[in-house]
């Protein structure tokens, strides 16, 4: 599976996030392996899988390891976005006793928690592979966790949707409401969009036809998200908006109505269970 280069996309925050990691388990010291283990001495470890699923986080976990010690070395045995099977080394990782310790907690976190979400989306991806429907997440992330758990979507096989508030516009019915219509909040931010110089992409919530028919005024918008629409609902806005927006299925979309929903023809799809319902994967790291 073609992944884009994500670690370099989004160096700086995943750094910070490894280094915050870091620093939240290890503290000042492992006075655990401080006591017993010494980094003089190296050991070989293997990263097993222990159920099956698609491995997710293998380059994050090298990544964390080379910044701690430049000195591990680590051999790869599956590709990122493979299947594993209980019993498959994934990887072997060679190195100092206490870096390969203090370290471990973090790579199998990560690992199995990208891992899970990797597999899900990998799973509801397969089952509208037959349609033009791609598979979003959305940012019901775990807080701090939010970039690698979007790395594992695509992996997974989906796309990631808006990074965070940011890199997209994304105005939805609070702002809307706040404004008292569509059209009010579509020129203030059309406005603000020039005044500061800025391309954003914008996407608008719309809640019934006669908000679509609003949108069709500022045709500079991006894509329509219709929000909590069942099927035949959608396809009524998607005739109505005649491709002149790409659109966006969201709300209340799971694993049972995923398939009806994107063979309406929609754009996109949606759904925040890619992230905050995904069970992790039971991966573990043993002696060699």
């Amino acid at each position: 599976m073609k992944q884009i280069p994500f670690y370099k996309k989004y160096k700086d925050p995943i750094d910070q996030f490894i280094f915050n990691a870091l620093a939240e388990d290890i503290g000042h010291a492992d006075h655990t392996s401080l006591s017993c283990l010494s980094n003089q001495q190296h050991n070989r470890v293997e990263l097993i899988a222990k159920e099956s699923g698609i491995i997710a986080g293998i380059e994050l976990a090298q990544i964390i390891l080379k910044q701690v010690n430049d000195s591990i070395q680590c051999t790869v045995n599956k590709q990122e976005g493979s299947l594993i099977v209980p019993g498959d080394v994934v990887m072997t990782i060679e190195g100092p006793q206490y870096d390969l310790l203090a370290t471990e907690r973090l790579v199998l976190n990560c690992m199995q928690r990208m891992s899970g979400i990797a597999s899900l989306t990998h799973r509801l991806s397969q089952k509208i592979a037959h349609t033009e429907c791609t598979l979003l997440d959305t940012r019901k992330t775990t807080p701090n966790f939010r970039y690698p758990e979007k790395w594992a979507v695509h992996i997974g096989g989906g796309s990631n949707h808006r990074m965070g508030l940011f890199d997209m516009i994304m105005i939805k019915d609070n702002h809307i409401d706040f404004n008292g219509s569509i059209s009010k909040t579509l020129s203030k931010t059309q406005a603000y969009l020039v005044e500061n110089k800025l391309s954003l992409k914008t996407i608008v919530e719309v809640r019934n036809l006669a908000e679509i028919e609003e949108c069709f005024e500022f045709p500079w918008i991006h894509r329509l998200l219709l929000d909590n629409m069942p099927p035949q609902a959608l396809k009524k806005a998607i005739t109505l908006i005649q491709g002149k927006f790409a659109t966006e299925a969201s709300g209340n979309i799971n694993e049972s109505n995923l398939v009806e929903i994107a063979e309406t023809g929609v754009d996109y799809a949606s759904l925040g269970a890619l992230t905050h319902s995904a069970k992790n994967i039971d991966l573990s790291l043993k002696k060699a």
